[in-house]
Order: structure tokens, then sequence, then C-alpha cells
């Protein structure tokens, strides 16, 4: 399986390493040996582009049980959102961003259960069929 695309340059990842929190493992309590925070990140972009279950991660990623936690773990951390802008400053020293213009783009879709009726519909001929009211 090529997983080539989910590394992560060293140049990125020295700025994404500073938005994830310090993890202390107590080697006390046993357990496995705790798997590098770049190692989980590139198992988290690897789902996230793949859009595969957690439990479909290559192994070379760690578990993905594990991914899947330390992903909640650290959007609720705010890491993501840091990572976007160091992201976007990383981009515009590496090429540069015009700031000046911005766009927009939006989706019409329909309603699953068709939202609220404005109103009653009043028929355009009368109706041949019997009431049942009358």
């Amino acid at each position: 399986m090529d997983t080539k695309f989910a590394e992560l340059p060293d140049a990125v990842w020295e700025r994404v390493r500073l938005c994830i929190p310090a993890r202390r493992h107590d080697k006390s309590k046993g357990g496995r040996p705790p798997i590098p925070d770049r190692v989980l990140m590139c198992g988290i972009l690897y789902r996230l582009r793949t859009g595969c279950q957690w439990d479909a991660i290559p192994s070379e990623f760690g578990s993905g049980t594990t991914c899947y936690r330390r992903f909640v773990e650290w959007t609720k951390a705010g890491v993501f959102r840091l990572m976007h802008l160091e992201m976007l400053l990383y981009y515009d020293q590496q090429v540069g961003i015009d700031w000046a213009w911005a766009s927009l783009d939006s989706a019409s879709v329909k309603a699953p259960k068709g939202g609220s009726s404005p109103g009653p519909i009043r028929p355009i001929a009368p109706s041949s069929a019997p009431s049942a009211t009358s």
C-alpha cells in the first residue's frame, strides 16, 4: 500500500509539532510504548484524505483506535485550528497569499423534509370529484 502521500515534510512537521500538547507516558503503569505524535498525525491525515474507516488505517500509523482517540483529543485542544493558521502562514511564506481578494462558493440543496409550507395552495379549477364533506 502506498502511503507516501500521508507523510509530512520536515519543515511542515516542525510548525505543526508546536501546536500539539505535550504528553507524558507513565512507565510505572506499563502498557505499550507510546506511538510518536508525527506517526499518529500522518495516520489522521491518511484517514482524512482517503475517507477510509478509522480501523482501515494502515498499521504503519498505529492502530485506528489510537489515531481516532488522538484526533478527538487534539480536536478538543484546538490543534487543528492552530494547524490551519500555521499552514496559512507557511504557505504565505513559501508561495505568498494575495490577501487583496477572496472568493466564496455556495451550494443550494433540497431540504430533506421539504421545509415549511408557505400556506394553503388554492385550486386553479373546480374539482369534478365528489367531496367527502358534503
